[in-house]
């Protein structure tokens, strides 16, 4: 029973990534902005010249050893499987889309937006019930706050999710990018992932997720 329990939790951490990783593509299609931390991803991924999926490795791998020196108390499966897959399908999904959806009008990249809103939150929905470790971002406000004792974790992470934000528009026109083009980074869809992901992961939570998980 827990072997097929663990296998179960396994199989919703991939598939939560695999989705969470497929919306970080849309809202790149969208344009209107990413979440804080990929926010700071896509200003890297404009001043250094490699490929997003291994850029992401390297650097989900620092915070990796960061989480793994302070407190591997959050480090599980689904870590690796974010840290390995997210990055690489976040390329293939975005160059896919491009394909499909070539300059896409403002009402276009509105629906993509919402579309990634809701993907994301359905994936992180099963990617947090099964509860085998978290991403290493997260593990880094989890650690300041629980391990360190600094401050209370909704505003610690707004902390880091602004720093975040910061490093990603500052490195984004280092990178070569326009000021007027850090929208596409670090918009609307920044401001909306802030403030609706909570109440929508949670939904999905209770409605699918956690009854999938219950479920023999």
């Amino acid at each position: 029973m827990e072997k097929k329990n663990l296998a179960k939790r396994i199989f919703m951490s991939l598939f939560g990534v695999i989705i969470c990783a497929i919306s970080v593509g849309v809202f790149k299609i969208a344009a209107l902005g990413v979440d804080p931390f990929q926010s700071f991803m896509a200003g890297l991924d404009k001043l250094i010249p490699l490929d997003f999926g291994l850029l992401y490795i390297i650097v989900n791998a620092l915070l990796l050893i960061f989480a793994l020196v302070i407190d591997r108390h959050y480090i599980g499966i689904a870590t690796f499987i974010n840290l390995f897959l997210l990055g690489y399908i976040t390329q293939f999904s975005y160059q896919f889309l491009q394909t499909v959806i070539v300059e896409p009008s403002i009402f276009v990249r509105a629906a993509c937006l919402v579309v990634g809103v809701v993907v994301i939150c359905f994936g992180s929905a099963f990617y947090m019930t099964a509860d085998l470790g978290v991403s290493t971002y997260d593990a880094v406000a989890l650690i300041i706050v629980n391990t360190w004792k600094k401050g209370k974790f909704q505003y610690v992470r707004i902390f880091t999710d602004i720093v975040c934000v910061i490093l990603g528009a500052a490195l984004f026109v280092l990178g070569g990018g326009k000021i007027s083009a850090i929208p596409t980074i670090a918009g609307i869809g920044t401001i909306i992932t802030a403030f609706f992901m909570g109440p929508l992961i949670e939904f999905f939570n209770v409605h699918v997720a956690r009854p999938i998980l219950a479920k023999e």
